[in-house]
């Protein structure tokens, strides 16, 4: 994969020993964050989005999935609150030539388009400007079911973010596929096994079949249809596939149960199933996502 498997969760890499936090960052935007394109593309060619669209994405991180939506011509805002590291990415990606030259309006100097693309560090509620129409599309694109407790995170955003969409927006939630559908799966098990018994509420657990729809519900949203996308994940060779798995923060618990040089172990045994007679790794996942709309 993400995300793009899933994006990294700097509140347990900043308690891991000897993470560096801007390689990880890297690792993710070049390595891991790719894998969830597929995704991307079926949400925003089944909600048309193009020019009309105005699009708040939660969890933002180093930010492919608004650049995408950027390029079919939606204005995008992401936000995020877990990884400076990678917004700085995000920044890089979406804000450069989103500024008028000098003498743009007549100002002599340089400002910002009103469809410029923002990158907000922080909640939902930190995206909200007054001046700017309601968002008209929120995606929540990291799958749920990968940490423990995720759906309950993800309820949080949602009622921070939903007050900012527009009456019948679509807000946009991801998850794994069944288990048996998801080759990532055995791989992701080497995290709960060597965070247990020490921190096992701190690891991965597999995704529940509504785990999308309870957490819309919760939220007061109405279902308006999903889909099931093939998002595999490919690598180059196993180092590349273990430096993007780790880049997902999904082993940081592991890493500080059983240390770096073990989970690096174990999660190249786990691989050695998935990879090609030419050395590259290939894991077929299916990734499912709901639609629902804001009442």
């Amino acid at each position: 994969m993400t995300p793009t498997l899933v994006r990294q969760h700097p509140s347990h890499a900043r308690t891991t020993p000897h993470v560096d936090l801007r390689a990880r960052a890297r690792d993710w935007s070049e390595i891991q964050e790719r894998m969830l394109v597929p995704l991307y593309e079926a949400v925003y060619e089944r909600l048309d989005v193009g020019g009309d669209t105005r699009m708040l994405g939660l969890g933002c991180g180093s930010g492919l999935a608004l650049l995408m939506a950027a390029s079919r011509g939606a204005t995008v805002t992401g936000v995020d609150s877990r990884s400076p590291e990678l917004l700085d990415l995000a920044r890089g990606r979406l804000l450069t030539g989103t500024s008028e030259g000098p003498g743009s309006g007549g100002t002599g100097g340089t400002r910002v388009r009103a469809d410029a693309p923002r990158i907000v560090e922080g909640s939902p509620g930190d995206a909200a400007d007054p001046t700017a129409p309601a968002f008209t599309l929120v995606t929540a694109f990291e799958p749920t079911g990968c940490p423990a407790g995720d759906p309950g995170q993800l309820g949080e955003l949602l009622a921070g973010a939903t007050p900012l969409a527009a009456r019948g927006a679509a807000v946009v939630l991801a998850g794994w596929g069944p288990p048996e559908r998801c080759a990532t799966t055995s791989v992701l098990r080497v995290a709960a096994g060597l965070t247990d018994p020490m921190r096992g509420t701190a690891g991965w657990r597999p995704a529940l079949r509504d785990d999308l729809e309870e957490v819309a519900q919760r939220a007061g949203l109405r279902p308006d249809g999903s889909g099931r996308v093939a998002c595999p994940f490919g690598y180059a060779d196993t180092d590349s596939a273990v430096r993007g798995l780790l880049s997902t923060g999904l082993f940081d618990a592991a890493v500080a149960a059983a240390g770096r040089e073990r989970v690096d172990k174990e999660l190249t045994e786990a691989l050695h199933p998935h990879q090609r007679p030419d050395g590259t790794v290939w894991m077929p996942n299916v990734f499912r996502y709901l639609i629902a709309r804001v009442p």
